[in-house]
């Protein structure tokens, strides 16, 4: 049979069972909910509360500035921002001025009234102070320019912030070495950047402005206060600043939190407080970023500004060192009238915020959705016709959770997760020779899941493993992470969900952590040793006897082991501090080892975790759901760190049991959970279905017959299979989820229309399709057989109408005309998706 013929009887069939994950989707779109108009206007700078905020703004210094807020007070009490709707004015003028995003800037000594007013008429009032405007301070180096090489992106890791600076000026990354900033910027190239006599002539600034050819174009505008502060410091002299000059201590941001609707926009504002007690409005020098683009943008000056996409949004704001985060959630709206039962403090707590924010859930899935779904989750396979058949005539109201349960007592689960695991673990075959460890390492981690040995102990019993390979096949882990660096970066990233790279050279820029910590932790891992093992290519990892201490690669200075956020360690030489690693990890006073876990879960479940990326829990990353991801980690902890247990809570939950198609309010939440979201099959699972359905098997080297793809303990198998490769199977080279590729693709579509495997699994003598066309049973009954094993569900009467009238119109070639229905319902989104 030619191709050609199979393609064009298959195509002309594979409307039959073409349900796709987008139909039934009504267009959603927020409820069409009058907007209050405010009743009430309040300016007001660095305070939470705009209804009480009736302070003075008292301005120090022709330096000062203030960035307003003017607030208005709807009449149900919410509040909503004007600052960019308003128009300013001042009694008397010529005290002050601002510019038409409410800075205010001092001209001179005096009292002033500063006066808002709305379109609609409401207006508001601010008393204003300014003192001392004659004084002419110091310029602070590190306080006040570097962070206008920060904000205009000089410092950045692609401009003159990376290791070898950029045409011969280096600056630290993001400005965290401020001293040797000053070094590059005013003693090195005999200080020909700057020019004291005439400042206005200084490279620095010729080349900021555009005037002089600059690579990085023009950063600054010569009429601009950062120009004119760079100027006000070189005509000083260059002053670096005194060793008891104060420091940012830390940064605040206003409001920290808002209900914003769809569309809306916020001005905020951000307050350095310094060591000496003192504050300073640094808005309009600080950085901003929203960690969902989908749902907001800023702009330079503090303007965040919603998109019409409901959910939660964070933005990261950054001064120097310091980070703070101003949160939105942003309401759909809609009546949420009807809730599904809530079974566990899932339900509760993800109910809860679905009727906050408006967003009505999809009803509860049926049970041939369920049955597929959790069957795949947990146990990576498709149900079997005589295990949908069961279940679906099954009556009794407790059969969802009894199969939970006997998915979870299988060894298929332990098959499934120890894929996942061995993926993290990097359980990779680099050599022949490691092909004892690979497997051992992968029988290892399936029977610890097998076995629900506690989470606590698994962890520890890889990152403190010690012995030869045959009696200890845990130590494999060493084989992959040959060094500290990749030692502590996995077990923080994977184990603890905190990405550490970045504090390796300088302070994390999106983090607390410093060098300092980074070191720290590495000398958990510094007593770490090899020798030779048994057999070549093989090794034994034992405890070196000595003091464990990492050196600091910036101050050369040894430290001592401590977890992050905790104080030292003092361990003696015959201490394992892996061993104590282990201790702090599993105690619990530690805010991330439980929800790093259960963020990882959630997201194998929902597609989605709490906290996108998964390894990437911080402060200024914030959960969607705060509340739920603190629940799920007290409740892990509380069980002993039962991941049996965690599996069962979160499938047995009405949240998971929700039906994947939408309403006609929550097509667009991506966030909430308020429907479940569809998600493509792994390599694996798809591989070992399209087997399941053409009866068929792939033959693994070195493996028996009949080895799923799940099953396979190692990276190896994926050069010989294109299948696997092509849908993404990882090749455990990271302890990134993110290895693992989900996204379709052009040449997925094609390998499963035409791919020569795929028409050699459909065409085999001994396949399914042939079976079927030399079965005694009537067509109906293979085509419901068919049915059941592909989507654990009976045919709509129009799908068995179309193939029985596809059978009958190829009665003489029955054997083809199987193969083609075969084809067409492996390559259906309901097939190749998890929904």
């Amino acid at each position: 049979m030619m191709i050609d013929n199979i393609l064009l009887g298959r195509v002309a069939f594979s409307v039959l069972a073409c349900w796709a994950v987008s139909s039934g989707i009504a267009g959603a779109s927020p409820a069409n909910k009058h907007e209050e108009k405010p009743t009430r206007l309040h300016i007001h700078f660095a305070s939470e509360n705009a209804v009480n905020a009736d302070a003075v703004l008292r301005l120090r210094g022709s330096d000062a500035r203030q960035q307003l807020l003017v607030t208005g007070v709807l009449p149900g009490g919410g509040l909503r921002d004007m600052s960019h709707q308003v128009s300013f004015s001042t009694r008397p003028e010529g005290i002050v001025q601002l510019d038409k995003g409410g800075v205010v800037v001092p001209l001179k000594d005096g009292a002033a009234t500063i006066s808002a007013g709305s379109p609609g008429g409401l207006t508001a009032t601010l008393s204003v102070e300014v003192d001392d405007f004659s004084s002419v301070a110091r310029v602070n180096f590190p306080n006040q320019i570097v962070p206008i090489f920060t904000k205009t992106g000089c410092n950045a890791g692609g401009c003159h912030g990376k290791a070898s600076g950029q045409n011969g000026f280096r600056l630290s990354l993001l400005g965290f070495e401020p001293a040797e900033d000053y070094e590059h910027l005013v003693k090195e190239a005999r200080g020909r950047r700057l020019f004291p006599a005439a400042p206005e002539n200084s490279l620095l600034l010729l080349k900021a402005t555009g005037i002089s050819p600059h690579g990085g174009g023009k950063r600054i505008e010569p009429d601009s206060d950062d120009y004119k502060l760079i100027m006000r410091w070189i005509k000083q002299g260059m002053p670096y600043g005194k060793p008891s000059d104060p420091t940012v201590a830390r940064i605040e941001v206003f409001p920290k939190e808002r209900t914003m609707p769809m569309g809306a926009e916020q001005q905020l504002v951000v307050i350095a407080h310094y060591t000496d007690g003192s504050t300073e409005d640094v808005t309009r020098s600080a950085l901003f970023e929203p960690n969902d683009k989908e749902m907001a943008k800023t702009d330079e000056n503090g303007k965040v500004e919603l998109f019409n996409q409901p959910g939660d949004v964070a933005v990261m704001v950054r001064y120097q060192a310091k980070v703070a985060v101003f949160r939105a959630t942003v309401p759909l709206g809609a009546p949420v009238v009807a809730l599904p039962p809530s079974k566990n403090f899932i339900d509760e707590l993800v109910f809860r915020k679905l009727t906050t924010v408006g967003m009505p859930p999809s009803e509860v899935c049926d049970d041939a959705t369920f049955l597929r779904r959790v069957t795949i989750d947990i146990a990576g396979r498709i149900p079997t016709p005589e295990e949908t058949k069961r279940f679906l005539e099954d009556k009794s109201p407790g059969k969802r959770d009894q199969w939970i349960d006997f998915l979870l007592d299988s060894p298929d689960y332990a098959d499934y997760f120890a894929n996942k695991w061995s993926a993290l673990l990097r359980n990779k075959r680099g050599a022949p020779t490691h092909t004892r460890g690979t497997y051992a390492f992968h029988a290892w981690i399936r029977d610890s899941l097998f076995s629900n040995k506690p989470y606590d102990q698994f962890v520890r019993e890889v990152i403190a493993a010690s012995g030869e390979l045959g009696d200890n096949p845990a130590v494999a882990w060493y084989r992959q992470v040959k060094d500290t660096t990749t030692q502590l970066e996995d077990t923080a990233q994977l184990f603890l969900g905190t990405r550490l790279q970045c504090a390796q050279c300088h302070h994390h820029p999106f983090e607390r952590w410093s060098q300092q910590d980074y070191y720290s932790f590495a000398a958990f891992f510094s007593q770490v040793g090899r020798k030779p093992g048994l057999r070549p290519g093989e090794e034994v990892i034992f405890h070196k006897r000595g003091r464990p201490t990492a050196t600091n690669k910036k101050t050369k200075v040894a430290v001592q082991p401590a977890g992050l956020g905790t104080g030292v360690l003092d361990l003696s030489p015959d201490e394992d501090p892996r061993q104590a690693l282990s201790d702090w990890m599993a105690s619990k006073d530690n805010l991330y080892f439980g929800r790093s876990l259960v963020n990882r879960y959630w997201k194998h479940f929902f597609s989605r975790a709490l906290v996108e990326p998964e390894d990437d829990i911080r402060e200024t990353n914030p959960p969607t759901n705060p509340a739920l991801l603190d629940a799920l980690a007290s409740h892990f902890v509380k069980s002993g760190f039962d991941l049996k247990q965690l599996v069962r809570t979160i499938c047995r939950s009405s949240v998971y049991q929700l039906g994947s198609v939408p309403n006609d309010h929550n097509q667009v939440d991506k966030q909430n959970f308020s429907r479940f979201y569809p998600k493509r099959l792994t390599a694996e699972v798809l591989l070992d279905a399209v087997n399941e359905m053409t009866q068929s098997e792939n033959r693994f080297d070195g493996l028996p017959a009949g080895t799923r793809a799940v099953q396979l303990p190692d990276n190896s198998f994926n050069a010989n299979s294109y299948f696997l490769t092509v849908f993404g199977r990882p090749e455990m080279s990271s302890s990134c989820e993110c290895e693992r590729s989900q996204d379709a693709s052009l040449a997925q579509s094609l390998h499963l229309l035409n791919a020569k495997d795929i028409q050699e699994k459909l065409a085999n003598d001994k396949g399914r399709a042939a079976l079927l066309a030399s079965s005694q049973n009537s067509d109906e009954t293979n085509l419901r057989e068919l049915y059941y094993r592909a989507y654990s569900r009976a045919p709509e009467p129009k799908e068995l109408a179309l193939a029985m009238n596809y059978l009958d119109k190829k009665s003489s070639k029955k054997r083809e005309a199987y193969e083609d229905i075969i084809w067409a319902l492996i390559n259906t989104k309901e097939f190749l998706f998890n929904h």
